[in-house]
């Protein structure tokens, strides 16, 4: 249930810097009267701020009064600032304050106490508003025909077609699927760019993978020129370790060995026997020379003289001289046993070697060393040659990476339940919106009916004699005894009675499909053109309402004969250019 508690104003309007409060919490028929003191005498009923009450509750409510009044006009021109509007309501089960100015701009909602607005929404809030709204449940045009039965608010029934299509589908919720159209389009919209997206994301994965498969094309030549490359090195390393096979070169370099020994061993062999021959050149004239120093010896010892085979006397020192020939004998002699001992040393050394002569062989190279250098070359390609056929193609694993990791498996499901999503969506849009939609069509057929039976019902009890109904258009018909008439035909009186019936149907209608509200304010309608029939039937319909619906009714009139009529009367009263409510109080049958 939708229960308005109560409205305070500062500043607004008539109202000046002193707050004042009207209740809405009591359940009461209460006739609301005015008295302007300033006018000298009992006062005037005019100008003493009655409609002020609901302007102040349409501005708490939706920042706006119930007529095209400018905002800042709204505020008291005397005191021109602090103007503040409070309204405090009930709504399943929750209690909601709203607190809304200007000069300063202020708007305040709380929620079971708590307030909801921050900083920036202080001062006017969209977002802030439209909360209120769905809270309150319908907009602000409907306020002034559900809540706030105004002289100056547009009848219904003047409006243009439009405008009254769009609230009698407010009202039997045909709008709430608009509403939902609209979200709906949202979400569809919502589903259409994420189809865009997962059809840029497809194409962006259609051209990685093509990027991709290129790259591996490209790999792939380079795999196979890799292969080829490679075979022909292997190819070119078998027929090297051929040709060089061929050639048992440990043989080869052992024959260089025995080579070179069979050389040492003949240079050796050489070397002895030149030493032997000059040893026994040496020997020979060691030979000689003893001989002849033993000749000498002999003859000097006998006598003569070595060199002229005379006699000795000539010599001076004749035993030094046979002393020095025994000496060089003796030398000799020695030098002469050396001799003939190294012969027999170099004969036993030629023997020795002459036991294991080595016999020089040929030879494929003429040295050792090209002969090593055949075996390393031998060796280091056998090595390449297998370094080379243990080598795994490079490309092998960047292209089995690209294929696993790079290439990217294509799925069309999420794209096509977005499809499916957004077909669905856009089918149910154009059930919600087309005005040839079976659900719009049974919305409308299920509720007119009600509709046109709660307004005859009024009209009747109201003493108009006119039949008036929706179509299933949504267009309204106007009959009397047969005759179509427009709303403009209809007098004063007559108009007022169905402005009054059909706000009422109107209400029957929101809260049969809604819940119930509490509040209900007629300003001065039942005073313009209604003869005194039509004030008691209407009358008598308010304190139906009062009596077994418990709703609280604001009758703002002039007609003070209603005091009587009423159980409660809200004085509005005017003196110094303010305005101030009073409440007196009186029960009657």
């Amino acid at each position: 249930m939708l229960k308005i508690k109560n409205v305070s104003a500062k500043n607004f309007m008539s109202v000046g810097n002193n707050t004042q409060a009207v209740n809405f919490d009591n359940c009461q028929l209460t006739l609301v009267l005015g008295h302007n003191l300033d006018m000298g005498g009992d006062g005037s009923r005019n100008g003493t701020g009655k409609t002020t009450i609901i302007n102040a509750l349409s501005y708490a409510l939706y920042g706006e009064a119930l007529t095209s009044i400018k905002r800042d006009n709204l505020i008291n021109k005397t005191n021109a600032k602090g103007m503040i509007t409070t309204v405090e309501f009930e709504a399943g089960g929750i209690e909601y304050r709203i607190e809304r100015g200007r000069r300063p701009n202020v708007l305040r909602f709380f929620v079971d106490g708590l307030d909801t607005a921050n900083e920036e929404q202080l001062g006017d809030s969209r977002e802030t508003q439209k909360a209120i709204e769905r809270i309150i449940g319908f907009p602000h045009n409907m306020f002034k025909h559900l809540v706030a039965l105004n002289t100056y608010s547009e009848p219904f029934l003047s409006m243009k077609t439009n405008d009254q299509r769009d609230m009698i589908e407010q009202l039997l919720g045909i709008t709430d699927l608009s509403l939902k159209a609209d979200i709906l389009k949202e979400k569809n919209k919502f589903v259409k760019d994420s189809i865009k997206e997962e059809e840029m994301r497809i194409n962006a994965v259609k051209d990685s993978n093509g990027r991709i498969e290129k790259n591996i094309k490209e790999i792939e030549s380079r795999k196979k020129a890799w292969e080829v490359s490679r075979n022909a090195k292997i190819d070119d390393l078998e027929v090297a370790l051929t040709t060089l096979a061929e050639l048992d070169v440990d043989a080869e370099i052992s024959a260089h060995k025995q080579n070179t020994e069979a050389k040492e061993q003949a240079d050796i062999l050489s070397t002895l026997d030149k030493d032997h021959k000059t040893a026994s050149t040496s020997f020979k004239r060691s030979e000689q020379r003893l001989l002849e120093l033993r000749g000498n010896l002999e003859d000097a010892e006998s006598g003569v003289c070595h060199a002229c085979k005379q006699g000795t006397s000539h010599l001076d020192t004749h035993e030094t001289y046979i002393a020095e020939l025994q000496a060089k004998i003796l030398a000799e002699s020695d030098y002469y046993d050396q001799q003939g001992a190294r012969i027999t040393e170099l004969a036993d050394a030629v023997a020795e070697i002459s036991k294991d002569v080595v016999t020089s062989v040929s030879t494929f190279y003429k040295s050792i060393d090209e002969a090593y250098e055949h075996k390393h070359n031998l060796e280091g390609i056998a090595l390449q040659y297998e370094s080379k056929k243990a080598e795994i193609n490079p490309y092998i694993e960047q292209i089995q990476m690209l294929t696993e990791t790079g290439i990217v498996e294509i799925s069309f499901d999420d794209i096509n339940e977005l499809t499916y999503l957004k077909d669905h969506q856009e089918f149910l849009h154009k059930l919600l919106t087309s005005k040839d939609s079976f659900i719009r069509k049974k919305i409308i057929d299920q509720n007119i009916a009600y509709l046109n039976h709660r307004l005859a019902w009024y009209l009747d009890k109201l003493g108009l004699p006119h039949d008036v109904k929706f179509a299933n258009d949504l267009n309204v018909e106007i009959t009397e005894y047969g005759r179509d008439l427009d709303f403009d035909n209809l007098s004063r009186g007559e108009r007022n009675r169905l402005i009054l019936g059909l706000s009422w149907a109107f209400r029957d209608m929101y809260e049969s499909l809604n819940e119930p509200m509490n509040l209900l304010c007629i300003d001065e309608l039942i005073d313009s053109g209604m003869d005194t029939m039509g004030v008691e039937n209407a009358l008598a319909i308010l304190k139906k309402m009062n009596r077994e619906q418990n709703k609280n009714i604001m009758l703002i009139s002039h007609k003070e004969e209603l005091v009587g009529r009423v159980n409660n009367v809200l004085t509005v009263v005017k003196e110094g250019g303010f305005t101030a409510y009073n409440t007196d109080t009186e029960y009657v049958d």
